[in-house]
């Protein structure tokens, strides 16, 4: 059987806790954010199915880290929203790889880096500090991935 509290005592911002109370540490964080994507594609110079044209619903895992502001918080998860739906979901969702991406065989190898490149770029350009991509999964099945790492671009 659970326990379960009612809170009685609401706790209001600027009387149980100061606006200098709200950043508890100076450390570097990571958070993740995961988007899914439906599109098709094919492989060229290729021996196999995956030369012909066929879909995925690939999913896509953000890392990016920084250092928290003055309220505690690296990157709000709804700015990295926005920039994957206004600046690379776009050329991803329900479209032909093969035509929508620049030139390039649409493997999850290239595409995981071109998705990276992307991200990092997006990010250059907010004014929010030391925002750093760590990351970027590719999945294109549930158990086939590809991934792009700070340390290897």
């Amino acid at each position: 059987m659970h326990n379960y509290k009612i809170v009685e005592h609401l706790q209001k911002f600027g009387v149980d806790i100061k606006h200098d109370q709200l950043k508890s540490h100076k450390k570097r964080v990571l958070v993740s954010k995961a988007f899914t994507f439906d599109a098709a594609h094919h492989l060229h110079a290729y021996q196999g199915k995956c030369a012909t044209l066929h879909g995925h619903t690939y999913k896509v895992i953000f890392g990016i880290s920084g250092y928290t502001n003055e309220i505690g918080l690296v990157i709000d998860f709804g700015e990295i929203k926005k920039i994957w739906k206004e600046q690379i979901e776009i050329y991803l969702d329900h479209q032909y790889l093969n035509e929508s991406l620049p030139t390039m065989n649409t493997t999850a190898e290239n595409m995981v880096v071109w998705i990276y490149s992307m991200m990092e770029q997006a990010l250059n350009i907010q004014e929010e500090g030391d925002l750093q991509v760590e990351f970027v999964k590719l999945y294109e099945t549930p158990t086939s991935y590809a991934e792009a790492r700070r340390e290897w671009m």
